[in-house]
């Protein structure tokens, strides 16, 4: 399929330049609210974390605070686990099961580990249900030096001091039908190359790093997730989104070299979690329960086994 046939922004075969990115931006409409839905929860746990605003966006004049939640009381012997949300904004579960992790469950890791949360990385996006910025970048391709996105960047700042220290960082995000109607087609015709269709997986699954592959992590995760919602099967090659399954519900990306957010910190343990919204076996409080579950068996292993 051709980017002509598969996204209405530009010409087969070469990438976008400014006009079509000015096309692209005046399609975005906003469809709902940061500051009502995340911002003001993030706000009411300034009783419980230190409130972090790290940086903020400017598009067009239009300003949204990026904030982090930190653990009050910060001991610097103690390992720091890092929680991102919301790197592709129009990850909903992944945005709300940092903040329901950050509500009920965080407390009860106290004084055993450090906690920095930021649950939504990507606030435009959040409020478009976008997966780019304004700019039609990819702020989870951008965590690398010299990032084309602020979102990116901000987060980088934020974490850079706590690399060494991390134990775990895990980043929550969902797979979506989305993917293949829209952002799909759009990224191949932003960088000209022709659109190749594929599946999206049914059920809940991770990506650990192929540089530094973590299988009893990643699976206890799985573990813990199969309680709440389904896991995502292999298909008829062996393959999640076209790659090698390596341990039931887990496939391994390359994290730096594709400038990932979970290749962010030095962290011994890292995965990405993806849901799948869509699915008619599965509903948005699973969604978010899912990952907020995600969130407690990630730390509880790390924890467990240094």
């Amino acid at each position: 399929m051709n980017a002509d046939a598969s996204y209405p922004i530009g010409t087969p075969g070469l990438p976008w330049g400014a006009t079509e990115r000015a096309q692209w931006l005046s399609r975005q409409q906003r469809l709902r609210s940061y500051a009502d839905e995340v911002e003001a929860p993030i706000r009411g746990l300034a009783d419980r974390f230190e409130l972090d605003e790290y940086g903020r966006l400017d598009y067009a004049g239009e300003r949204l605070p990026l904030l982090a939640l930190r653990s009050r009381g910060w001991d610097s012997a103690l390992p720091t686990a890092l929680v991102t949300g919301g790197v592709h904004g129009y990850e909903t579960s992944g945005v709300h099961g940092a903040l329901r992790f950050a509500k009920r469950d965080a407390a009860a890791f106290a004084g055993r580990i450090n906690l920095l949360i930021a649950p939504c990385v990507s606030p435009w996006a959040y409020e478009r249900i976008h997966r780019w910025n304004a700019q039609a970048t990819d702020p989870n391709r951008s965590f690398r030096a010299d990032s084309p996105a602020e979102e990116s960047a901000a987060l980088m700042r934020l974490v850079e001091p706590l690399r060494a220290q991390c134990l775990m960082h895990i980043d929550l995000h969902e797979t979506t039908d989305s993917d293949e109607s829209e952002f799909r087609p759009a990224l191949a015709a932003r960088d000209g190359k022709p659109f190749e269709p594929d599946s999206i997986p049914d059920g809940f699954y991770v990506v650990g790093d192929s540089e530094n592959p973590q299988l009893a992590f990643q699976s206890a995760v799985i573990a813990a997730v199969a309680q709440v919602t389904h896991i995502a099967p292999a298909d008829a090659q062996g393959r999640i989104i076209g790659s090698e399954v390596v341990a039931p519900g887990v496939i391994l990306y390359p994290f730096r070299a594709l400038g990932l957010c979970a290749g962010l910190t030095d962290a011994r343990y890292t995965t990405t979690t993806e849901v799948y919204p869509d699915s008619p076996r599965a509903t948005p409080e699973q969604c978010n329960e899912a990952q907020a579950t995600a969130v407690r068996a990630a730390i509880g292993f790390a924890l467990a086994h240094g």
